[in-house]
């Protein structure tokens, strides 16, 4: 896979691209990513790349034509490259919220480009001029669109096959079947007291099994009830949720 950046801040994203998770996707080549400084663009003698809001107001937004021209030559080169599909995704406060089921189709994609933006953000005309798909990682306010994108980034490697070394990782993790996930405990067994469930350490996979469903369930409808789909539960799940809905009235 591979993920063009458009940000004026590439040095943001060096040290984050250098470590954990994402540093052996890339070193492995199971994904590529290129940053682009959509500043290069910008026609003007101080490179400038906002200018003040018609209509007045505070701050600044970003200019149509460095983002446009960079956009277009990047579309041009990956067509002579033979990517046969792009995904133009905007990080946007307006966009759509960003989930585990947005990241596991992305992470099937050839080719994504992400826009990341600053300051007041963009001219609106933008999303008039490409078929963006708008994202949003969160109902806050961020100084711009790079810690947003990283996110989506991380997120969409974690999917790649080969990327994580246990395969059976990605599939445990909290948000995948609509339940967040198990708590977890390692050694020692007994801290000040604090004692990790006997189930845990009988060595009974199946009771593991049938344990670790239920405490899903559990924190699920204590701490995230949002998330309980019953179109996502099978009949042995939703049997679960009942049953523990009953003994939290």
């Amino acid at each position: 896979m591979l993920i063009d950046v458009i940000t004026l801040f590439p040095e943001y994203y060096k040290s984050p691209l250098d470590v954990s998770i994402l540093k052996i996707a890339i070193e492995t080549g199971l994904i590529e990513i290129e940053l682009h400084d959509f500043r290069s663009f910008s026609k003007g003698k101080h490179r400038q790349v906002d200018d003040s809001p018609y209509g007045g107001g505070p701050g600044m937004v970003l200019m149509l034509q460095p983002i446009v021209d960079c956009l277009e030559e990047l579309i041009d080169r990956r067509l002579k490259e033979d990517y046969q599909r792009t995904r133009l995704i905007l990080l946007t406060c307006d966009g759509k919220t960003f989930n585990q089921e947005t990241a596991c189709k992305l992470s099937n994609e050839e080719h994504i480009i992400l826009v990341s933006g600053h300051y007041e953000g963009f001219d609106s005309r933008l999303t008039q001029l490409f078929p963006f798909e708008e994202i949003s990682i969160g109902n806050y306010v961020l100084s711009g669109g790079e810690a947003a994108s990283l996110v989506v980034i991380e997120s969409i490697a974690r999917e790649i096959p080969g990327v994580l070394g246990n395969p059976e990782s990605a599939q445990a993790e909290s948000f995948r079947h609509g339940l967040l996930d198990h708590s977890s405990f390692t050694r020692p067994p007994d801290f000040r007291g604090l004692k990790v469930p006997d189930v845990l350490q009988g060595g009974n996979h199946k009771l593991i099994d049938e344990w670790r469903l239920k405490e899903s369930i559990r924190k699920t409808i204590k701490k995230r009830p949002d998330l309980l789909n019953s179109d996502q539960l099978d009949e042995k799940s939703q049997k679960i949720v009942d049953e523990i809905k009953k003994e939290l009235e």
